[in-house]
């Protein structure tokens, strides 16, 4: 693994070819793509190895938690509750075909907590967290701050990168919670109100509960902090590779976005495959 990262930085750095020249659109593509994967790969480790300022940048990482969790709770309210409706909805009206509304508890609990909640939070956070660290590092990048700070001996990975990747790796288990339990809740209330079901809150939840495993709440929230670490490297990446001015900004904005999603799929089927 060691050298794998030491070949890949090597490519990143000095911008070898793995084509030893040749120009063939797919493989230049191919190089592209490794040299991106392996330059977040390269921040992600040298991030942990910065581990020991944590104390030293604690008021700045608590500041990026309160900002995040209270910046981000009324969307993530809105999408939670109204996910958890949609579950119930949908599936309660098939499964009142069979007589089984009363099902619906443990169909909107299961989905919320292992697959809904961590990914729906995820992409929240991409669009409103992820976003704003590629734009705040964008902005300091074109305007040859970081660069003045490399000139001070200040390293940007301890003094920027740190604090909004610990920040948003506490943030997105957090958030995730509360996305399962307002999620969980909307499904009540559909469960309940919407005449063709008409399941009341005892059976609903005897049967959220019952069915719902501690795997299944785990899982979820392992899944969480890995997005939440994706999201804030790759938002800090795309940030300090930012140029070209405003315009600059506003794709590595953009870029961070695009990649976040796609990541976030890609590891969500990854990580289901693994613990299921």
């Amino acid at each position: 693994m060691r050298r794998l990262i030491n070949y890949i930085k090597t490519v990143v750095q000095k911008g070898r070819p793995i084509s030893n020249g040749v120009n063939i659109p797919f493989v230049h593509t191919t190089n592209m793509f490794l040299e991106s994967i392996g330059e977040h790969i390269i921040v992600f480790f040298d991030t942990i190895k910065s581990y020991r300022y944590i104390g030293k940048r604690r008021a700045v990482i608590l500041s990026e938690i309160e900002r995040g969790v209270f910046g981000s709770l009324p969307v993530v309210i809105i999408v939670a509750v109204f996910t958890g409706m949609v579950l119930a909805l949908q599936s309660g009206k098939e499964l009142a075909n069979y007589g089984m509304e009363s099902s619906i508890g443990s169909l909107v609990s299961i989905s919320m907590c292992r697959e809904m909640g961590p990914v729906m939070t995820a992409y929240i956070l991409a669009g409103l967290i992820g976003s704003t660290i590629a734009a705040e590092l964008g902005t300091m990048k074109v305007s040859e701050e970081i660069d003045a700070l490399s000139v001070m001996s200040i390293n940007p990975i301890d003094y920027l990168v740190l604090p909004r990747v610990i920040a948003l790796a506490i943030i997105c288990p957090i958030l995730t919670i509360y996305t399962n339990i307002i999620g969980i809740l909307g499904g009540a209330v559909i469960g309940k109100l919407t005449p063709e079901l008409d399941v009341n809150f005892f059976t609903y939840f005897h049967s959220a509960i019952d069915s719902l495993t501690l795997k299944d709440v785990y899982s979820g929230l392992l899944k969480s902090l890995i997005f939440g670490l994706t999201i804030s490297v790759v938002g800090c990446v795309q940030g300090l590779n930012a140029e070209g001015g405003p315009a600059g900004v506003g794709k590595a904005t953009m870029k961070s976005v695009v990649i976040s999603f796609v990541a976030i799929l890609i590891l969500d089927f990854i990580l289901t495959w693994l613990f299921y």
